[in-house]
């Protein structure tokens, strides 16, 4: 039997022994740190989950994290576009997913953001992601053949501020038209379906709709209650667009719907990937490389992430600062 003193002894012999193995395993551990020392978490903000932004938003990170060496990037939802400019700008993100006319407002103070004393200067742009275009619905009894012909209808604009109602009146701008022009309009949201309950009851004649194609509903909108899609190939819309860069002509193209023969012109906004004068050109450099060399991968998410191309990029940065890093990509591609 061993004695206690014995143990000791043998305690003490093997002590070193094993502090000796434990400091091997803690040094061949920090050998391997600073293979990840330089990696850094980059915060990226969209709208809150169920948009299209955040599900772009998402597929952008998965794409990060897989192919940018010591880049890992952390989707945060945010309430809506000017929550994500505002964090963007004061440094709690650090790229963004934000509508053109969001942007171009920040900005040039105008909008939303007229009376905010808040400088957005430092922003960037990186690259576009997807289009949102502005699409007039009308009832196919309401003899609507024209935009022109709009005029003395009844009309949902949507709720006051609302991307339908901000829409509504980009185009009666455009027009010169006011809301007296019309018999009707109504300010019916889409909460509950009361736009789209009201426009297949025939109470109202046309309704705008704003998002990606296709659409689930609204394919069911122009089967079930007499809707066709307008097209806005007009000149007045055409000065509009020359004269405000945070739009842009947008076709959709036919057979997009089944009960779509044509290509249908029209107009809308643009989401932009922006980012802070902070982030380091060589992060963005390689944040605009996957997106252009996963082009194909993009687009088979959903059609409408299929707007990249290093020529539409050049373009998109009419009026708003391109960051360096991707004006240094955009010029070597």
């Amino acid at each position: 039997m061993l004695t206690k003193k014995y143990t000791w002894n043998v305690t003490r012999l093997l002590f070193p022994q094993r502090m000796y193995v434990i400091c091997l395993f803690l040094l061949v551990g920090v050998m391997a740190i600073p293979l990840s020392a330089q990696a850094f978490d980059i915060r990226l903000g969209t709208e809150a989950p169920g948009s299209f932004s955040y599900f772009s938003g998402r597929i952008l990170c998965r794409l990060i994290n897989n192919q940018v060496e010591d880049v890992t990037c952390h989707q945060v939802p945010m309430v809506d576009d000017v929550d994500n400019l505002t964090n963007l700008q004061g440094g709690s993100l650090d790229i963004s997913l934000v509508d053109s006319r969001t942007l171009f407002d920040a900005i040039n103070k105008t909008g939303n953001f007229k009376f905010l004393d808040i400088s957005y200067g430092n922003l960037h742009t990186l690259a576009p992601l997807y289009d949102v275009p502005i699409i007039l619905i009308v009832r196919n009894d309401a003899g609507i053949d024209s935009l022109a012909d709009l005029k003395g209808k009844r009309i949902n604009a949507g709720n006051p501020q609302s991307l339908q109602y901000l829409s509504v009146e980009a185009i009666l701008q455009a027009k010169k038209w006011s809301m007296n022009d019309f018999s009707l309009v109504g300010a019916l949201p889409p909460i509950k379906s009361q736009d789209t309950k009201a426009f297949c009851y025939g109470t109202m004649q046309a309704m705008v709709y704003v998002g990606q194609h296709p659409d689930f509903s609204l394919r069911r909108l122009l089967k079930t209650c007499n809707g066709e899609l307008m097209t806005m190939d007009d000149s007045d819309i055409d000065r509009m667009i020359d004269e405000h860069p945070e739009f842009w002509k947008i076709e959709l193209k036919a057979g997009t719907y089944p009960s779509q023969d044509e290509k249908v012109v029209t107009f809308g906004t643009r989401v932009m990937l922006v980012a802070s004068s902070d982030l380091d050109d060589e992060t963005v450099y390689k944040i605009v490389e996957v997106i252009d060399k996963n082009k194909k991968r993009l687009a088979s998410a959903h059609p409408a992430l299929s707007l990249f191309s290093v020529e539409t990029a050049r373009k998109s940065a009419s009026g708003i600062k391109l960051h360096p890093g991707s004006a240094k990509y955009l010029s070597e591609h």
